[in-house]
């Protein structure tokens, strides 16, 4: 979405986040980019457990296309960039990228679905949540 404010979310890069060779396993790159979305909302005043309980909605990932450009390593202090890029009536999708200083390591697009808890079925996003994550 076109003046979508952009959020980041610093990130370090523990021992464990790493695979034998000593880069960032590239697995571990959409736990980095989850981590971010929840701050956002958090940022925003939206609880994923207060959205399930008080709204009878969950976010859900449906589908991530991610592009790996470079490794991030050991102890890099990491920035994961994020914005809202589409917002649709049940689903959204999160531009994300992950940098070391200006180094673009990772570029990736989230679509994350609005679900009731019950069964998973795909509710509509609720008005206030709306509100709030539109520019």
């Amino acid at each position: 979405m076109k003046d979508s404010p952009i959020f980041d979310w610093p990130v370090r890069v523990y021992w464990e986040d790493t695979d034998a060779g000593g880069v960032v396993y590239y697995a571990n790159y959409l736990k980095f980019l989850e981590r971010a979305r929840t701050e956002w909302l958090s940022a925003l005043g939206l609880e994923q457990d207060h959205l399930a309980r008080d709204a009878g909605v969950l976010f859900v990932v449906r589908r991530v296309e991610a592009d790996y450009l470079r490794p991030a390593r050991f102890n890099d202090r990491l920035l994961i960039r994020s914005h809202l890029s589409e917002l649709g009536r049940a689903s959204l999708v999160m531009a994300q990228e992950v940098l070391r200083g200006s180094e673009r390591l990772l570029t990736a697009r989230v679509q994350v679905a609005c679900v009731e808890p019950s069964g998973f079925r795909p509710a509509r996003i609720p008005g206030f949540v709306t509100e709030k994550i539109q520019p």
